[in-house]
């Protein structure tokens, strides 16, 4: 049986292999695989067994193909020995998104006896505890509590503030906010760049938010959507915020969104993966400032 194209439609068939997936990074959010769909790109999937098995298939590159970690709908996890029989077998010479915890649990010594591991750190993951973001209390979150308190005092006090839930009826106006903000980024200069990459799996997800297992919500300042976010369940005590945008020219409306998601979005659990900052100077010390919990760090592994 070969790997066959992924899309929204094989949603059902592919939850139950993500239903207890123990692994940290955003990669393995089931919405997110099927998101990221380009002109350039395309998960790929296959299922031996008990296995789900995803590839990620490259256009323009095939010698950059890569498998992530298998799943198991039973949640076991397999060795660094399976891993290397599966990708000969399979064809492929890399595993890519490999967390840190995965190599600590079976050993570096064992891994790197089958692999070559390098760390991709432009996609490791910022990782925040729930409440932090939701109460911002102490010190060191003063100033995003003086910014949200401006944007309560500007907008909200005054009844500009509605914040809804992401349906049907709300896509449109989401996907228009999104083309002005990307306009505004230059998110298309390169349509091979991860802004522009980001922007399709955005637009993908809007479009089939009904079909898939996330929430989201927008935020409309006089009527407008000047912000809206989309979060993806991922282990059992964390979820992705896998989007987030805001204009920026509203003082303290990103840091409102960024509040009121952690509240609406990730109730009942302890943990939000903002995902990576791709390398991007400004996303870094956006998600910095956060003060995250820890950093989940991203491996490729090759066989030898």
């Amino acid at each position: 049986m070969k790997f066959s194209p992924l899309t929204f439609a094989d949603y059902p068939r592919l939850k139950p292999f993500f239903a207890h997936q123990p692994h940290r990074l955003c990669a393995y959010a089931l919405p997110s695989v099927l998101a990221w769909t380009t002109h350039a790109y395309q998960p790929h999937g296959r299922i031996r067994g008990d296995i789900l098995l995803v590839s990620c298939e490259f256009v323009d590159d095939p010698d950059n193909r890569h498998l992530l970690l298998p799943l198991s709908a039973s949640g076991a996890r397999l060795g660094p020995e399976a891993l290397a029989k599966i990708a000969m077998a399979e064809g492929f010479r890399r595993y890519r998104f490999v967390p840190q915890d995965y190599i600590e649990a079976w050993g570096r010594t064992a891994v790197e006896a089958l692999f070559t591991v390098r760390a991709q750190p432009d996609y490791d993951d910022y990782i925040y505890r729930t409440e932090d973001l939701a109460e911002l209390k102490g010190n060191r979150y003063a100033k995003k509590r003086n910014l949200i308190h401006q944007f309560e005092r500007d907008c909200l006090s005054k009844g500009r503030v509605a914040v809804e839930p992401i349906d049907d009826s709300r896509i449109a106006a989401c996907l228009d906010f999104l083309e002005r903000w990307c306009v505004e980024r230059r998110c298309d200069a390169n349509p091979d760049e991860d802004l522009a990459c980001e922007k399709q799996a955005c637009i993908n997800t809007l479009t089939h938010i009904a079909q898939i297992d996330v929430r989201g919500l927008l935020v409309r300042v006089d009527g407008k959507v000047c912000a809206f976010a989309i979060a993806s369940p991922l282990t059992a005590e964390m979820g992705t915020l896998q989007y987030e945008k805001a204009a920026a020219d509203i003082k303290g409306l990103y840091q409102y969104l960024d509040s009121q998601c952690a509240r609406r979005l990730f109730d009942g659990l302890a943990y939000i993966n903002k995902e990576s900052d791709m390398g991007i100077a400004g996303l870094a010390k956006a998600k910095q400032s956060y003060y995250p919990l820890m950093k989940v760090k991203s491996h490729t592994l090759e066989l030898r």
